[in-house]
């Protein structure tokens, strides 16, 4: 979703509304004196409005269409877009000197995906951004969303760094579409309900249970997007509450295999039946915490049932066959079951991956 902006003039340069006062006062063979005295003003203050020191206030703005005969919102007009134009080129003499924060942001990549429009002039285009991420400057973005992933619950490996400003970009784009779908008040109880009718669905295509997902979700108070990675982003998936009422699991395909994608959405769900509503969790290649760990826990008893996994590790065949027959047991797809006795290390990770489904992005196919 693109917010569509209308197209308007913005001039380079502001002009006092004390030129055009100037102009119609001489035209009427006035002097700045003779103005001061019919208003009761001082002449100092005329001549400070005239040279666009003083502002127009409404009271003086009424004086004038007395003495003048013009009407005093044609005065306050003039005056609100001077001190509007003087504000913008004030933000453009700042935002071209904050052009390097901009470089951090991955414009090109959010301009391909349609998230932003691009812009030629390099101000219009940081504006763009600014608007993207719902704030009105660096610092308002430094405090909203530095403030956010400062205390989210993230924990990166040394190996894969994550950026700010990219992890930033990916949540506000989940945040702008969780925003369109309309969900029910959160409940624990229905959100429970409606994990074991999605369970089902992990052997559907994605043209089934994205739909599906999304609209079961939904009806338990959680809304759930599926948004592309952005380069150097490196998170599967985030959970975190829009507010009280409304929850958001957000998910990226990084890994594009089923199991993956299966297994982080019921991690991410366990973060929002156990971890309270403060707490934002983001997932990706990390080190384990107590919370993850629980909500590793969650997803993979949840997924498969551990007395069904013990009963199934204590036979000890894991053939294809075998892993097929498992799976069709207990209602989900192979891929999962392989994922899970690779991650135990009971077969290695070369085994059975033909077992494993590959996604990909629409635009990538």
């Amino acid at each position: 979703m693109v917010n569509e902006r209308t197209d308007q003039y913005n001039p380079d340069y502001a002009v006092p509304p004390g030129e055009t006062l100037l102009e119609i006062i001489e035209s009427l063979g006035m002097s700045q004196t003779q103005l001061a005295e019919r208003t009761h003003r001082p002449k100092k203050t005329i001549s400070e409005i005239i040279n666009g020191k003083t502002a127009i206030t409404p009271e003086t703005a009424i004086q004038l269409e007395h003495v003048l005969d013009v009407p005093a919102r044609f005065w306050m007009n003039l005056e609100n877009n001077y001190r509007e134009t003087l504000a913008r080129l004030e933000e453009q003499e700042r935002l071209t000197e904050q052009q390097e924060w901009l470089k951090t942001v991955p414009v090109k990549d959010m301009i391909v995906k349609g998230w932003i429009k691009k812009q030629f002039e390099v101000v219009e285009q940081f504006q763009e951004v600014l608007s993207f991420f719902g704030v009105a400057s660096v610092e308002g973005w430094n405090d909203y969303w530095g403030n956010l992933l400062s205390s989210a619950a993230f924990r990166q490996s040394k190996a894969f760094k994550s950026e700010p400003s990219a992890v930033a970009t990916w949540l506000r784009q989940g945040e702008r579409e969780a925003q369109d779908i309309q969900c029910n008040e959160f409940s624990s109880t229905e959100f429970k309900k409606v994990l074991s009718n999605i369970k089902l669905l992990t052997g559907e295509s994605p043209s089934v249970f994205v739909p599906e997902i999304t609209k079961l979700a939904a009806s338990a108070g959680v809304a759930v997007v599926f948004v592309p990675e952005v380069p150097k982003c490196r998170v599967n998936g985030a959970t975190r509450w829009l507010n009280s009422k409304k929850a958001l699991i957000q998910l990226s395909l990084r890994y594009k295999i089923n199991d993956h994608l299966w297994f982080t959405f019921f991690h991410e769900s366990g973060h929002i039946l156990r971890h309270g509503k403060k707490a934002l969790f983001l997932e990706g290649e990390f080190d384990n915490e107590q919370a993850e760990s629980e909500a590793d826990a969650f997803a993979s008893d949840f997924l498969i049932l551990p007395k069904e996994y013990t009963r199934f590790r204590s036979v000890g065949d894991f053939s294809q066959g075998s892993v097929k027959m498992f799976s069709k047991r207990i209602g989900i797809a192979p891929g999962i079951i392989v994922g899970r006795l690779q991650h135990d290390k009971v077969i290695p990770f070369s085994h059975l991956n033909s077992l494993k489904i590959q996604f990909a992005w629409s635009n990538e196919t």
